[in-house]
């Protein structure tokens, strides 16, 4: 499995190229966004943060004095807005009783206690609490989503009905504990995701792993 992790991986690195990933400014940002692109798409979540940028409120400070109901106008464009702006002021006070809002100290703190404790935080599930932990803090944890099933379902590397924690332990056992390396490998599933393995009518002639089960010597 490790060998087919890998091939998979250099098959979609050699297609896409590097992918830069998390699109944002500091690893603030990042945290809001993973919050705000819940059911939503990438850029109704740009508007969002774009808003809050003009008003020069992307800090944790300015954030957490602004009225929940200022803040839902603004992140308005990313859906469910009065439901995220509850989300976001419970992760707010969440990292300023914890953490003094430092992202130095979060990124200090053990992986597994600031996961279950970000777990623990009203409306952030295992893809958002671990998006916050790889992308924003450098922590070698994989995301799972749909893209990522979709994908490896499809060509039979893991069951349909798998659920998170088997899909991430089939990544984090099958690769090196990286959190560069999740991090790019993420962001490419992603891309394969959007532009290919659709949900409805997939581009599977086209895709760049359309040749995988021969790699793979016939496996099953």
């Amino acid at each position: 499995m490790k060998r087919i992790l890998a091939l998979i991986y250099r098959k979609l690195y050699a297609y896409f190229g590097p992918q830069y990933w998390w699109p944002a400014e500091t690893p603030f940002e990042v945290m809001i966004g993973a919050i705000l692109t819940q059911n939503t798409s990438w850029s109704n979540v740009e508007r969002a943060i774009n808003n809050l940028k003009k008003e020069r409120l992307l800090s944790a400070k300015k954030l957490n004095r602004l009225r929940p109901r200022r803040l839902a106008a603004l992140i308005k464009s990313a859906g469910y807005y009065n439901i995220k702006s509850r989300r976001l002021k419970s992760f707010l006070e969440f990292i300023f009783k914890e953490y003094d809002a430092s992202l130095e100290k979060m990124r200090e703190a053990p992986y597994t206690k600031l996961r279950q404790q970000l777990l623990a935080v009203n409306g952030i599930g295992q893809e958002t609490a671990d998006s916050i932990l790889l992308y924003a803090l450098g922590k070698p944890v994989f995301v799972v989503d749909a893209y990522t099933k979709r994908i490896f379902s499809r060509h039979k590397l893991i069951d349909e009905d798998a659920d998170y924690a088997q899909v991430q332990e089939f990544f984090m056992t099958g690769l090196p504990r990286n959190a560069r390396l999740f991090n790019e490998y993420h962001a490419l599933l992603v891309r394969l995701g959007k532009e290919f393995c659709l949900k409805n009518n997939p581009k599977c002639a086209l895709c760049p792993l359309r040749d995988i089960k021969k790699d793979r010597g016939g496996e099953e």
